[in-house]
Formats: structure tokens, C-alpha cells, sequence
């Protein structure tokens, strides 16, 4: 006896259409035969996947199956007939579902199926046996790399989908891991998702909206303070003051310089000379007699 359509889709009764369409999406592409070469159960639960997904996502044949368990539409043991026990019928009703088409359009070229189940060319067209409604695309997950400055205050990145090039636009301040959604209206086929990957600067450094820049400075400039001319995320410099007796590591404030409402802040870093001469050591001798101190009296292993 033949499976209930909604079983098969492992769904109830009370499944919606976009729950119909989802279940669909999900089943065709696991037991698609490109993923499942040389598998005759895969292949056979392909068969009765699309079979069930034609018969429920055609809204008249939807209704009589509801009211009556069947379609008046049988050509064989399985409801829905044609594309639960044709092969060709099913592989039919999957190409359309990746290609954009209704079956009945005559030959066409697809959404390229290689990205997605790792049969490198697999393009393939869709020949048509009626009129019925498309079955939806399926959406398209792929990672896409972002310079640092253009995920930080926006801007664009150029994509290919098949054969089309397209400018997707990142917003300012998205953080690595999101996703960009490019609709099928852009792509010609399938809505798109591009899951985000920041490529790192060359000296800037981001924490949510917080932007670090490491400052180095010598040691007089950190005993007797300067004025150091440092980067923005907007591309203009900043004359900063750096203030007399800063140690390594201190932190100093640019407000609204970030991200969005974030900061920038500058971590000062004093650069020793690699060589000093005898007159400076004397002075540095001279200095540290002048200046006792002991920067580690507070630490825990003191």
C-alpha cells in the first residue's frame, strides 16, 4: 500500500505550503542521485519524495488527495502517478526546482548544480510535460571574503553566480559569521546566502565596534609625553598628545572614531633602541638613581 504523501514528506496533515516546500527542499537534495551515485534506495526515495512534493504542491490534486486519499490521477501504486514512478518524471521535477522554470518551457540551463552537490559541471536542462507551477528554488549558501575597511564602514564586494556578475552590498559594521542575503530576482536563479569572512588589516584590530591601533613610541617620548600623528578608519590623521610618563600597554581614547558609535582606541607600546652608547647609559644610570622604583612590588608573586 502506498505511503500517506505527507508521511513521506515527514509532515502532518496540517503542513503549510512553505512546510511542504522546505520539507521538499531539504528531502530532494539529500537523496538527489548526484549525492547518492550507484544507491538504489536513495534513488527510490528521490522517486516517492518528488512524487509526494507534485501531488501537495499543486493546490487542486492537494485537495482531492485531503478529501479523498487520492488524486483521480494514478498511472500506478503510488499517488500522483507520473512522478513518484517515472524516473525521468522526478529527475524532471528536481532540475526544474534548481533551474527557475515550469516544466513545459522547453529546453533550458540551469542553476549550475556542481557548487552544490560537487558534480563539477552539472548543468543539465529541464524538458517539460505540462503546465503546472514551478516548484520553489531551493536556497543557495556560499562564504565570501570581506576587506576589513568595507565591512567596517560599508561599501561593495563583486560576485559571479553562473554567468552573471554582481555587486552585493555590505553594510557598515557587519561582523564576521553573517550572512548577506542576494535575491533570486539579482541572481537569475536561487535566492543566495553569503555567509561573511573578514580578511584581517595590517595594523588596525576590531572588537564589536572598538577599532585598535597599536602605538609605538621611544622611551623619552613616553617619559616626556609628544605628539604622534595616527590613522582613522575614515582615511584621515589625527594629531594625538600623548601624555608625559605613559607605560606600555596604556590605553588612550578616540571617541566616536569606531564603528558606528564605537571608538577607536590607541595602545601605546614603548620600542627600546637595540644598541645604546656609553654616554646614554650613564645618563640612564643616572636617571634610574634619580627615579627608584620597583614596577613589579604589586604583583601576586611578589
Amino acid at each position: 500500500m502506498p505511503r500517506d504523501l505527507y508521511e513521506v514528506l515527514g509532515l502532518t496533515r496540517s503542513a503549510t505550503a512553505d512546510e511542504i516546500k522546505k520539507a521538499y527542499r531539504k528531502l530532494a537534495a539529500q537523496y538527489h542521485p548526484d549525492r547518492n551515485p550507484g544507491n538504489p534506495d536513495a534513488e527510490a526515495k528521490f522517486k516517492e519524495v518528488s512524487g509526494a512534493y507534485e501531488v501537495l504542491a499543486d493546490e487542486q490534486r492537494k485537495s482531492k488527495y485531503d478529501q479523498f486519499g487520492f488524486t483521480g490521477n494514478e498511472s500506478g501504486g503510488f499517488p500522483g502517478g507520473g512522478a513518484g514512478a517515472d524516473s525521468a518524471a522526478a529527475e524532471e521535477l528536481f532540475r526544474t526546482f534548481f533551474s527557475g522554470q515550469a516544466p513545459g518551457a522547453g529546453n533550458t540551463e540551469g542553476f549550475d548544480l556542481g557548487g552544490l552537490f560537487g558534480n563539477a559541471g552539472a548543468r543539465r536542462g529541464a524538458r517539460g510535460r505540462g503546465t503546472r507551477q514551478p516548484p520553489p528554488q531551493p536556497d543557495v549558501e556560499s562564504d565570501i571574503r570581506v576587506p576589513f575597511l568595507t565591512a567596517a564602514v560599508g561599501g561593495s564586494v563583486g560576485i559571479s553566480v553562473g554567468a552573471r556578475n554582481i555587486d552585493v552590498k555590505v553594510p557598515a559594521g557587519i561582523e564576521e559569521g553573517k550572512r548577506l542575503r542576494v535575491p533570486a530576482s539579482a541572481t537569475g536563479s536561487a535566492d543566495v546566502y553569503l555567509r561573511v569572512h573578514i580578511d584581517p588589516h595590517p595594523y588596525f584590530r576590531r572588537e564589536a565596534s572598538d577599532i585598535y591601533l597599536e602605538v609605538p613610541i621611544t622611551v623619552s617620548e613616553a617619559v616626556l609625553g609628544t605628539k604622534v600623528d595616527v590613522p582613522t578608519l575614515d582615511g584621515s590623521t589625527l594629531s594625538v598628545r600623548v601624555p608625559a610618563c605613559t607605560s606600555s600597554g596604556s590605553k588612550l581614547r578616540l571617541r566616536g572614531k569606531g564603528i558606528g558609535s564605537g571608538d577607536q582606541y590607541l595602545i601605546f607600546k614603548i620600542v627600546v633602541p637595540p644598541t645604546i652608547d656609553e654616554r646614554t647609559q650613564e645618563l640612564m644610570k643616572e636617571y634610574a638613581e634619580h627615579n627608584p622604583q620597583d614596577p613589579r612590588e604589586k604583583m601576586p608573586w611578589k
